[in-house]
């Protein structure tokens, strides 16, 4: 199909890394470095032999493109809160919805009732599309996540028909130990102080999720992006 994404480039937001590290105090030289070429493409077909289909790019457009390729026409889709969908450009995509999507989350936020809300929210992580970041890749190929209800994390082991991951490779990392660090030293921090920007509280990490490996095939999608995007 055309190419319907335009020329956004890689655009950090007010809450990307890169505006919250230093109030944070995270070490970034270790938790969001670029590896190798070689570490990258070993990574990917570790996770391919995990059974989830990994898609290489090497930008933001490339990846956005990919992400829209991979949603059908009229399709009902869900997305959870990712700095790196957004700093691809996806919640532009969103509002202009070039291909009809039955977008779940407009349908959530646009609830004023808190019960009702919540009980949309909760049934949306079985939509048939649902997008959201990772907080971790190893190098054995687990993907992790980490979040404070569940909210992303109720789509990934199984209630999402589809479940499209988005991350830059900046979250690799050598062992599942260090993922996990990853998330309490890295991803904690940071999102605490978009935490307390945005709401006024403190955050922590309630729920952790570890994709081993999907019985169902073609169900999970990883785009995977040669750039430091997200936290």
């Amino acid at each position: 199909m055309a190419d319907i994404t335009g020329q956004q480039m890689a655009k950090p937001t007010e809450y990307s890394a890169v505006n919250l590290a230093k109030d944070a105090g995270v070490d970034t030289e270790r938790w969001n470095r670029i590896p190798d070429e070689a570490t990258i493409k070993r990574t990917a077909e570790a996770i391919e032999a995990r059974n989830i289909r990994v898609i290489l790019v090497d930008t933001t457009e490339d990846a956005l493109q990919a992400v829209i390729d991979l949603l059908p026409e009229g399709a009902e889709v869900m997305n959870g809160s990712s700095t790196t969908l957004n700093e691809m450009g996806f919640d532009r995509v969103l509002k202009e919805n070039p291909k009809g999507w039955r977008v779940c989350h407009a349908i959530v936020t646009a609830e004023n009732d808190a019960e009702k809300r919540h009980a949309l929210r909760r049934k949306s992580v079985s939509a048939d599309y649902y997008l959201t970041g990772v907080q971790a890749i190893v190098e054995s190929g687990e993907v992790v996540g980490c979040d404070k209800t569940g909210s992303r994390m109720g789509a990934w082991p199984y209630a999402a028909a589809n479940l499209i991951l988005v991350s830059g490779v900046n979250k690799i990392v050598s062992t599942v130990d260090d993922a996990l660090r990853r998330c309490r030293e890295y991803c904690l921090p940071l999102e605490n102080q978009r935490s307390h920007h945005v709401y006024g509280i403190d955050s922590y990490i309630g729920k952790h999720v570890i994709l081993d490996k999907e019985d169902t095939d073609g169900r999970i999608t990883l785009v995977l992006i040669r750039q430091q995007l997200g936290y």
